[in-house]
Parts: structure tokens; sequence; C-alpha cells
């Protein structure tokens, strides 16, 4: 790649190689401005390699091969399409995500194990586990799914996030106004909702070493047509929705989320063809809600068979679309 990257650094203005080297020693710890390459012929430029792939492929990606393997991530100019109307192309490789999704020529297939519970118990719309358990107690508790009632979260937000270790929720709901938010646990350096902040009566040594794992967490934006999710952190993250499982499956896959790579967790158009987001096969699940796992899996795949078996994960109570 030596003569094309090169060949593309000539291209660019000083300011521009500035703010490149600055996003390069950050690996994206914070959101930084567009990298814009000059539009044009690439004569000299061996490979055809388009700019955005060449900078992927050289600072985060080596196996990366086409650019249909990447999603802009929201804060991108290019992805709302501004860059359309400019000289340039954005070609700042931490704009950029990998997709997670299977069938992807060149890209990873992700792992997705089905989650079915065994013992499926109805939880009323309202249903809530947010009284105090200690976490090392979990496993004399009833083993099913929790969720809080999405007819909480009516008040102009699109989702609300809530934080929970084991089965115990941690601080208040936060509310997302803004179309996408940042969760991470604790940086010198990040704006979102910082877990950090959350104060708990006890944490057992397995949530301390899961909460370890986080650093920069995953970003959560509200987009046309669904919610997505970015990992930004060096770990995996584990995923299930009512939307990411096929049609006529009987219980909710668990997506693996590998580091730096972005997955469509919640399809609104997919939802709402089910007869008013109908949940899909059995088991008690709010169907208007995302959940996360930092770090840790769950489902047949693993010991833990239940999300609330996860040291560390993340609730997305999605208000309707209107």
């Amino acid at each position: 790649l030596k003569p094309a990257v090169h060949a593309l650094f000539k291209k660019l203005k000083d300011e521009e190689l500035e703010l490149l080297v600055q996003v390069v020693e950050s690996r994206g710890a914070w959101e930084s401005g567009c990298v814009l390459a000059p539009r044009g012929d690439p004569r000299g430029v061996k490979q055809g390699l388009p700019p955005q792939v060449l900078l992927c492929r050289l600072f985060r990606w080596p196996d990366l091969h086409q650019s249909h393997e990447l999603k802009h991530l929201c804060y991108c100019a290019g992805g709302q399409g501004a860059c359309g109307d400019l000289a340039g192309l954005c070609c700042n490789p931490h704009h950029f995500s990998r997709l997670a999704v299977p069938g992807i020529p060149g890209a990873p297939r992700p792992s997705v194990c089905p989650h079915t519970p065994s013992v499926p118990t109805p939880l009323g719309p309202s249903s809530c586990l947010a009284q105090s358990h200690p976490a090392g107690d979990s496993s004399a508790l009833p083993l099913p799914d929790t969720s809080l009632s999405w007819s909480t979260i009516k008040d102009g937000c699109w989702c609300k996030l809530a934080y929970w270790e084991y089965r115990t929720r941690v601080g208040r709901l936060y509310a997302v106004h803004e179309a996408s938010v940042n969760v991470f646990c604790e940086l010198p350096r990040g704006s979102g909702f910082c877990l950090a902040q959350l104060p708990a009566a006890y944490r057992s040594c397995a949530v301390r070493r899961a909460r370890g794992k986080i650093g920069r967490g995953l970003q959560l934006s509200q987009e046309p047509g669904g919610v997505w999710a970015y990992n930004r952190s060096e770990h995996p993250i584990f995923v299930s929705s009512p939307t990411l499982s096929p049609p006529g499956a009987c219980g909710l896959p668990v997506l693996k989320v590998l580091p730096g790579y972005s997955a469509k967790v919640f399809d609104y158009e997919w939802a709402g063809g089910r007869g008013g987001w109908q949940l899909p096969g059995e088991g008690p699940c709010d169907p208007h809600s995302i959940r996360i796992s930092f770090a840790k899996g769950w489902g047949p795949c693993y010991s833990r068979q239940f999300i609330t078996s996860c040291p560390c994960w993340l609730e997305v109570l999605l208000n309707q679309p209107r």
C-alpha cells in the first residue's frame, strides 16, 4: 500500500494531514472532523482503492477489500450526503465502521446464537426488576429475562437507557433526545452516558472485571429506518433484539458485534410490519427494547443462559416512531 498511501498524502492539505495524525494517534477516542481527499481520477494510485478504503485498510483493518464493507458513522458529513456537494471525499478512518451483517462478501460472519428461554414466564407491560438483589445471589433467583415498560418513555425522547449489573438496575434511566449517544465507562474525554457516574452499593469481582472491559463502550444512533450500534470498545458486545431474528424463527438471536463493527440492531419497518411490533417466537421480552451485554455473551452457546446472568448490560427502551 505504500505507493498508494504516498500518492494520497500528497493530495491532502496540511490541515487535513494534521487532523489525520491526531485521529490515528487517538484511535478515534473523540469525534473529529472529516479528512477530505480531493475527488478526481486515481491515476498513479496503484490497486485503485478509494481513499476511505485505503486509509481504513492501513490504519484499522488490513483485511478490508471493498467500500461496501464499510458504513459511515452518523457524525460523518459523508454519511449525511454533505460530502457529495464538496470537492473532497471524507477518508477519516474513524468515521467508518465495518458492517456486522451476515452475507457481505469479504466480511467475517458474525456469531449468532438463537436465544430461546427454557422457562418462559409472562411479564406484564409494567414489569420491572429494579429491586436490589446482591449480584452473587442471582443464581438463586428465577432466570427469565426482565424488562422495563416502554410506556414510561413517552416524553419526547426516542429511547431511554437502563444500565444493569446482573439483575440489579443501577442508577436512573438516561433519556436520549439527540440522534446518537455514546455509552462508555470512564474516559478523560467523552460525552454521553458515563457508567462511572452511576453509584452502586455493592459490586462483585466479576462485575468489576467486566466494567474494566467496557472502555469506550458503544455508540447508539437512530438513523432512517432503524437503530444502529457501533462497538467502540476493544472487546465484543452482544446484542439481542426482536428484529434481529429471521421471519418464522422461534426465539431471539444473540448477535456478537466485534470491535470496530456496526450492526443495525432494530428495524422500525420490520417491527411495524408484524402487526404492531409483535414479539417473534416465545419468551418474555419487551418487543420495544434492545439488550446489549458488554464483553459477555449469553444463550445456548454460553454458560449464561439469560442476560440477567451477565455482569454488565444495557437495556435500550425504544419509543414507537411517529
